[in-house]
């Protein structure tokens, strides 16, 4: 059986007094600012508290949120960065804003930090990389309300706020195949990440619903870099069978298909129909313009930071799921109907 970690054991290894630490476990205020928290740390590090932190020890609260994204390049998360702060607003809080860049790591280190500033709560979705979940489910023992949008994963209980992906992906393939598509291909983000296997799934339906085969070699996986993106989308479209049409993860991912398919001298939508998600801007602008997804990213977020201050007034206490609807809007990479 583990033996308990004592006051005594944390004392030893900073070379203080007992009394020393136990002041700075009740944030005593002879104790300075800095040795408690090299206490804190140490008690920390030691697993002294074993998962459940007294309220004396946790860091005191600011009047911020803290909001991380993979990358506040992508559009959907500026526009849902903006929901959340025109919710802050309302509530007298600030927002403060960090990127992983799909990175599991800066996801991990972002959230310890900002926990130790003292955030009043957390808005995230999720990075690329992230394949381990205990850096959330440790905010639970820390008192942190968390939501998670738009990426999620169902490991962690807390709320959240998503669209249907399952849906969306099965009503874009199913127009695909409206559209005449019969080998279709479908190129998601990493093979881990739990919102592009939830497309991946519906896409799969979609398929089956229309007796269409499901090639595994039309399924492709990439790391939402420009180069992985472009990488995968060569791989799918220089097979020797290549699709007719590809549902793709992102229209960042989706661009990269059409660049892919530009290089091979395939015409869009004759020989290859392309969606993407996200309904970025620019998609009006390619040629041909891109079908999309669009989400609404940002009530997304307006909707992330009306349960976060739910929590942090403790006016709800339940697990809430808000599922958004979101819309295919059809645009010249599929619609073959004006070809004719």
């Amino acid at each position: 059986m583990k033996r308990k970690i004592t006051l005594r054991d944390i004392a030893g290894v900073l070379g203080v007094s007992t009394s020393t630490v136990s002041r700075a476990l009740q944030d005593d205020y002879r104790i300075s600012e800095s040795v408690r928290k090299k206490v804190l740390m140490t008690a920390d590090e030691l697993n002294y508290f074993d998962g459940k932190y007294p309220e004396s020890v946790l860091p005191k609260r600011i009047g911020a949120i803290g909001v991380i994204v993979p990358k506040l390049s992508y559009h959907l998360y500026a526009m849902a960065i903006s929901g959340i702060e025109k919710m802050a607003e309302e509530n007298n809080m600030h927002i403060i804003i960090c990127q992983s860049n799909e990175s599991y790591e800066r996801e991990k280190s972002l959230i310890e930090e900002l926990v130790k500033i003292g955030v009043s709560g957390l808005i995230v979705s999720l990075a690329g990389e992230t394949k381990n979940f205990d850096h959330f489910l440790d905010l639970k023992e820390k008192n942190v309300p968390l939501v998670l949008f738009n990426r999620q994963c169902d490991e962690v209980v807390t709320d959240k706020v998503v669209i249907d992906n399952f849906k969306a992906a099965y009503d874009a393939t199913e127009h695909l195949i409206t559209m005449g598509c019969r080998n279709i291909a479908y190129l998601g983000g990493p093979e881990s990440l739990q919102i592009s296997n939830k497309r991946l799934f519906g896409y799969k339906q979609a398929l089956e619903d229309a007796s269409l085969s499901i090639g595994e070699k039309h399924i492709g996986h990439c790391n939402f870099t420009k180069e992985g993106n472009l990488s995968a989308a060569r791989k799918l479209v220089y097979s020797p069978v290549p699709p007719d049409g590809i549902l793709a993860f992102s229209d960042q991912v989706a661009i990269a298909v059409m660049v892919a398919a530009k290089e091979r001298g395939l015409k869009i939508p004759e020989d290859l129909a392309i969606i993407g998600f996200n309904n970025e801007p620019v998609n009006e602008l390619l040629e041909p313009s891109l079908t999309s997804i669009d989400q609404p990213a940002f009530r997304m977020g307006y909707e992330a930071a009306k349960l976060i201050f739910g929590k942090i007034h403790k006016s709800s206490k339940k697990i809430t799921h808000i599922v958004l609807k979101s819309e295919l809007v059809i645009r010249n990479s599929t619609n073959r109907n004006k070809l004719n």
